[in-house]
């Protein structure tokens, strides 16, 4: 059983690494408008990534442009949904905590720029010849690896369930 003297200390961890994922997302989508927004790309690495600054009234891939109302709703609805659901979602699960703390700052630090400007900063851009990736930003990418991990850690917990289930089964046959 876990120790209760431990529960605010993990809290604070929690509240600590979402504010510090929040803070490199802002910052950078700050640094992004005083030095991208009126200038050409900067070129990182050429034929491959580039610093550009992109206004995105959209969600992923620009859908739903617009629709800021919509969006900031969902994402409100999305983060009391996955608060709620934190123990059933990530709590099986191997670095369960570590996804649900990304996903979190990664909804947040978009959230924030769809209040405070209509639109969220996008300012990393990755390419291959003519076809461009859609820019994203330090929340995108804590969201992005946050559903990456989400997939492994529930796939290797789905495959590790089966294993011990399997067996279980060939005890009981074998009794």
């Amino acid at each position: 059983m876990e120790d209760a003297a431990n529960r605010p200390s993990k809290l604070r961890v929690f509240w600590l690494w979402i504010g510090l994922i929040i803070a490199l997302d802002q910052i950078t989508k700050v640094l992004a408008i005083v030095y991208l927004k009126h200038d050409s790309p900067i070129h990182i690495i050429p034929e491959f990534f580039n610093l550009c600054y992109v206004e995105n009234r959209g969600a992923a891939w620009g859908v739903l442009a617009g629709s800021q109302i919509f969006l900031i709703s969902f994402s409100l609805i999305t983060l009391a949904f996955l608060f709620w659901k934190k123990s059933t979602l990530f709590g099986a699960l191997r670095g369960g905590s570590f996804i649900f703390t990304l996903l979190i700052a990664g909804i947040i630090g978009n959230l924030v720029d769809r209040i405070r400007l209509g639109y969220v900063v996008d300012f990393l851009d990755f390419f291959w010849n003519r076809s461009h990736f859609p820019a994203f930003n330090v929340a995108d990418s804590a969201i992005c690896v946050a559903t990456l991990f989400l997939i492994l850690s529930q796939w290797v917990h789905d495959r590790h369930n089966a294993e011990a289930t399997q067996v279980k089964a060939s005890e009981a046959g074998s009794q």
